[in-house]
């Protein structure tokens, strides 16, 4: 629970300034009377079958106003989550799996699914994060010294110095005082969470959720940190944190950079902290050693090298993917390699995609409902595959775990360094959208499982024509891939689990 002090909120012992304590007061305020936040506002919440996810995992989701079940704290995990792009969506999925196959009954809470404060607030910052980070593809000067800055608290030039530590919009994520801020904010969620049993086991995939969860009173939270770049907005006192890298760890442990002015600031607790691993889905984990091997199979068969190109929750990154697509088309037509793409539920840009195939539609074959993704995932598991493939859902849902589902019968994957720079299949990681990315691309190299970052379009197009014609990159990503199994580095979801529910994994 966030604490103040003469005048003065603190994270962990540390203080942020007055000044700063009362733009984070004035940002609740001006949110609370924008979205007309009722402090005495009733969530009427029961469970309902997931539209989505229960076929697939069992999955429960809590809902609002609805004619489902009273919640069963009995052997329940809740995993609470916000689509803020598809990452923290990813991660959420990953704890459900793992839920599951630990034998507990996984409790989906969307905050974008319950109306109310949580969906106006939520829906208004996510608006701006996908508008800033598309613009920032499109704008290298404002990548360079706007969104790189903001997303990883590095300087940029002195003049934009000023400006974005004093105007609280855009205080960069890795400070504290944004944790404050963020912290303030996600109180307007505590009525939500303080319907739920308090002492129930809960996942996090956002420190919106995981703040939310901890203002409202719960005490059995565990928020399984994104990406591999430590910043301060990303903890929550009052919570666990399960932790990705060993370096990340670290990072948050000593609380590095996370002052705005530079200084030393007093730990996290070791008790608050915790490395578990990647968080990654039970399904991907198990079968490691079986997907490897048939991608090595099918190397050695000069089967066509197949490669995944996944869109990420902000629709960014049009240019990059019209260069593969071209780079590409000859070298289906020779059937050196099946292409994937997953647009996401990115209905415009399958519109923009069709106008840049229009020469090429006999190479295009679509799939555009889970029945159909699932069951030609499921036929090319053994069997060669060829073509041009295309992949667009209706749901937030299976337009991510479209991604996790293909995942096992491809051999590469093609993606920015975000949160699918932890999963264990073979990479190839192209420029990233902000700053704070970067060091994903940094964790997934030196574990051997991808490249390092192609920050160009042409090194990115020289990684596709190296994988496809030579196999000593893609045997060493499936080995290390393997080795990296058998030491745990895939276990955070199991982990994140066990923190949560004390019960211990057993594979």
């Amino acid at each position: 629970m966030l604490q103040k002090k003469d005048g003065q909120y603190q994270v962990y012992g540390n203080p942020i300034t007055k000044s700063q304590t009362r733009a984070a007061d004035k940002w609740k305020d001006m949110l609370a009377k924008k979205f007309k936040y009722d402090s005495n506002e009733k969530f009427n919440l029961s469970v309902e079958d997931h539209p989505y996810g229960h076929e697939i995992f069992g999955l429960k989701t809590i809902v609002r106003d609805g004619q489902g079940t009273p919640l069963n704290k009995e052997n329940g995990v809740i995993v609470s989550t916000i689509r803020m792009g598809f990452g923290h969506y990813r991660i959420a999925m990953a704890g459900v799996s793992a839920a599951k196959a630990m034998g507990f009954t996984p409790y989906w809470l969307d905050l974008l699914s319950i109306p109310g404060i949580t969906t106006d607030v939520i829906n208004w910052c996510n608006t701006n994060y996908s508008k800033y980070s598309r613009i920032s593809q499109r704008y290298s000067w404002f990548d360079e010294y706007v969104w790189e800055s903001l997303t990883t608290g590095e300087p940029s030039l002195p003049g934009l110095n000023t400006l974005f530590n004093n105007w609280i919009v855009t205080w960069p994520w890795r400070f504290l005082k944004t944790e404050v801020k963020d912290y303030k904010m996600s109180e307007l969620f505590k009525n939500l969470y303080g319907t739920l049993p308090s002492d129930m086991p809960i996942l996090t995939s956002h420190m919106w959720n995981c703040m939310g969860a901890v203002a409202g009173g719960m005490t059995n939270v565990v928020d399984m940190m994104f990406d591999n770049w430590p910043m301060a907005f990303q903890l929550t006192e009052g919570a666990k944190h399960a932790v990705q890298s060993p370096s990340g760890y670290y990072g948050f442990r000593v609380m590095r950079g996370f002052d705005d002015q530079g200084k030393i600031l007093k730990p996290t607790p070791s008790d608050a902290l915790f490395y578990t691993g990647h968080h990654v889905d039970h399904e991907l984990v198990e079968n490691i050693e079986a997907d490897c091997d048939d991608r090595l199979r099918r190397m050695k068969a000069k089967e066509p090298r197949r490669f995944l190109v996944t869109m990420g929750g902000a629709g960014a990154q049009r240019e990059l993917f019209k260069a593969i697509i071209e780079h590409a088309i000859p070298m289906i037509q020779k059937d050196q390699i099946a292409l994937f793409i997953n647009l996401g539920d990115h209905k415009n840009n399958w519109e923009w995609l069709q106008g840049e195939l229009a020469h090429h539609k006999d190479l295009i074959n679509t799939h555009f409902t889970w029945d159909d993704t699932r069951e030609f995932t499921d036929s090319i598991r053994k069997k060669p595959a060829h073509g041009l493939h295309v992949f667009l859902h209706d749901n937030t849902f299976h337009a991510v775990y479209a991604t996790n589902y293909l995942m096992r019968v491809m051999d590469v994957m093609i993606t920015k360094p975000s949160e699918l720079a932890f999963y264990p299949v073979p990479k190839i990681f192209n420029a990233r959208v902000g700053g704070h990315e970067m060091w994903g691309a940094i964790r997934g190299a030196e574990i051997g499982d991808s490249t390092v970052e192609t920050r160009t379009i042409p090194q990115t197009l020289q990684a596709i024509d190296l994988i496809t014609a030579e196999d000593d990159l893609l045997t060493m990503f499936c080995d290390c891939i393997v080795k990296n199994k058998s030491i745990g580095i895939y276990d955070g979801a199991y982990k994140s689990v066990e923190l949560a529910t004390g019960k211990k994994f057993k594979r």
